[in-house]
């Protein structure tokens, strides 16, 4: 039996991921016309599949293109967006509006490559930023145990529910893919014997984004 369930799905395409930009709170000014259909087909397939079993809760992190993503998830589903800013991404620092390869360039690798370093001035480190955000969704779960809850999330917050879920080790260098309007989903089972276990029922699922 399925007790609790938790769809994430990352954003559509915004401007700053288009743009190859840090897309922070300066940089991030929404989704691109792609983004937005990406979004749509995301909710359309959400609401079909969830017909019988309706969604509990929506959130969104509070960055422009969470926020706007969650907005099209809310008209398809009818359902209250609630903006909570616990499910932002990454503090960029200084790297926010710089090229991402920059940065990179800059930094010997992405945020993960060296994973108890800022990779910018004032920025997170990238395991920082995994303890913060698998906090808040361990307390976001614990309330909404026996909810389905529903995130456009960024693909960090994905990764960070991996980690959380998985009790992967700090700094672990195998990892994931989570493309633009992918859907991921994590379902906490009660067996017949009383046990409950997370199981990862699918990740990074764009067969609805196959007609773009």
């Amino acid at each position: 039996m399925i007790v609790t369930e938790l769809i994430l799905t990352r954003h559509g395409q915004a401007r700053c991921n288009l743009d190859g930009l840090v897309g922070g709170p300066r940089t991030c000014t929404g989704l691109t016309e792609l983004g937005r259909h990406q979004a749509t087909l995301t909710a359309r397939r959400i609401a079909a599949e969830h017909a019988d079993v309706p969604i509990t809760a929506l959130y969104a992190g509070t960055r422009l293109r969470l926020q706007q993503t969650g907005e099209i998830y809310a008209t398809v589903l009818g359902l209250p967006l609630i903006v909570e800013p616990g499910l932002d991404g990454p503090i960029h620092g200084d790297a926010d509006g710089r090229p991402w390869h920059e940065v990179k360039t800059a930094f010997d690798g992405g945020p993960h490559a060296h994973p108890d370093q800022p990779w910018a001035t004032g920025s997170d480190t990238w395991n920082g930023y995994l303890r913060r955000a698998g906090t808040f969704l361990a307390d976001l779960i614990e309330r909404h145990n026996g909810d389905r809850v529903l995130f456009a999330a960024h693909g960090e917050t994905v990764l960070a529910a991996h980690t959380l879920l998985l009790d992967l080790p700090p700094g672990a260098e195998a990892g994931f893919t989570v493309d633009h309007g992918s859907l991921t989903r994590w379902q906490l089972h009660l067996n017949r014997l009383g046990r409950r276990r997370w199981m990862l029922d699918r990740h990074n699922d764009t067969a609805h984004l196959a007609v773009l």
